[in-house]
């Protein structure tokens, strides 16, 4: 008696958008590094229960190397990433990001790019690798 689980249909799936944004750090960051960055800077927001309504989840990640600009701090590495959340909960999503400043004791920058509904968007409009 082998039963398969039924799909729900897109109507009534969760909406979902993504965020595209970059990351100014000092030292080095890997992907769980980011992750637990932006995961604890919502529960410090808005807690376990508003976290858990968000869906955070973060795509995917582009290191961009060092800053090469004269008037920039030679120390200073680039990321750029996407991260997906819940339609309905994407301005506290937005709200989230600047308020992470530090990790493990180093300056950290969080820049939203832009908004999407798909991936590939999100990758053309504001990645633009």
């Amino acid at each position: 008696m082998n039963q398969k689980l039924k799909i729900l249909p897109p109507a009534m799936r969760d909406k979902k958008r993504y965020i595209a944004f970059e990351l100014i750090f000092q030292g080095h960051m890997t992907r769980e590094d980011v992750i637990d960055t932006i995961i604890e800077g919502s529960l410090y927001l808005y807690g376990a229960c508003g976290t858990g309504k968000f869906d955070i989840w973060v795509v995917k990640l582009w290191k961009c190397g060092k800053n090469t600009s004269p008037h920039g701090n030679p120390d200073e590495n680039y990321m750029r990433g996407i991260i997906r959340c819940r339609r309905e909960e994407v301005d506290s999503v937005r709200a989230v990001l600047p308020t992470i400043t530090r990790f493990r004791g180093k300056n950290v920058v969080f820049h939203t790019l832009g908004i999407s509904g798909t991936i590939k968007s999100a990758i053309k409009n504001f990645i633009k690798l």
